[in-house]
């Protein structure tokens, strides 16, 4: 089953981009009923339950891939280095065991780690139920991706009470005023990155908020909907705008050139996990005034 996870990765990088698609096309959608099982991962213990909401081809920048799984009881992904890429391990719900170069922590969700470029990481779920879990993959050459597995399941370990490598709480207690009455914090900077990935957004639009359209120069995005539905409006290239529906699970991948706005259509918060990555490291952006809905 490892040379499955491996073939499917494989195919999520270096297949030949195709044409742009419709809007609603582009979107990336977690579907439980079409999760494959995957065992051994990276040589980890028990079963994850996943799908690619996004590949290499939804972006411009140097995105490898979204990975949406449940990780279940007594399952992970075992201890395994990226020298040319960078990872970031996120859960929903729950709580999961946490390694980055050999030091584990438990961290409760909604939370995450990152393992930057070079360094060695896994993820155990030690507890009797499911969690939702989120991979996201970002490369410092678009296209190029490598595994190194120690064959480590990181089960039993001894766990650090604070932990010892970069971690994020996506607490809607600290999301401060932005656009309007959106409300936003900027979980990651460019600082902790070694590629051209440069930021992650917690960013929350309450019920009846619209966002004004942003043009993306320089940056593209990615934005996870966590909670709520709501729409997307995409241009590009002065081509007419796109309309599509979204709701929770969905990837919505903003490219170079395209201009975006968001609407929240119900009755509760519209919630995104926000992904920034430059065209290169020459344009690697880190300003208060990049957060995607500056006042």
């Amino acid at each position: 089953m490892r040379t499955m996870w491996t073939f499917v990765l494989a195919l999520s990088i270096f297949l030949p981009a195709a044409a742009r698609d419709p809007l609603a096309q582009r979107i990336g959608h977690s579907d439980p009923t079409k999760y494959t099982p995957l065992k051994a991962v990276h040589g980890g213990p028990g079963e994850l339950d996943g799908m690619f909401i996004l590949d290499g081809h939804a972006l411009d920048t140097n995105l490898q891939f979204l990975h949406r799984a449940i990780l279940q009881p007594k399952s992970g992904a075992g201890e395994h280095f990226h020298n040319t890429a960078e990872e970031l391990f996120v859960i929903f719900d729950g709580e999961a065991q946490f390694t980055i170069d050999g030091r584990t922590s438990v961290l409760k969700g909604p939370a995450g780690a990152l393992c930057r470029a070079g360094h060695s990481h896994a993820i155990y779920n030690a507890t009797d139920k499911p969690v939702q879990w989120l991979n996201i993959n970002v490369s410092q050459v678009k296209g190029s991706g490598d595994a190194f597995n120690l064959n480590d399941p990181r089960v039993d370990v001894q766990l650090d009470a604070i932990p010892q490598f970069i971690t994020m709480r996506l607490d809607r207690q600290l999301l401060h005023a932005g656009e309007g009455k959106i409300q936003q914090r900027r979980v990651f900077d460019s600082s902790v990155f070694l590629t051209p990935w440069s930021y992650v957004d917690h960013v929350l639009l309450p019920p009846g908020t619209a966002t004004a359209p942003r043009p993306h120069r320089e940056l593209a995005q990615v934005y996870y909907v966590m909670n709520g539905n709501g729409k997307v409006t995409v241009s590009s290239m002065g081509t007419a705008a796109e309309t599509a529906s979204i709701k929770p699970g969905d990837a919505i991948p903003i490219n170079l050139g395209d201009t975006s706005s968001f609407e929240n259509t119900e009755n509760q918060p519209l919630e995104f996990l926000v992904i920034g990555i430059s065209r290169d490291m020459a344009h690697k952006l880190d300003a208060a005034d990049m957060l995607p809905f500056s006042r």
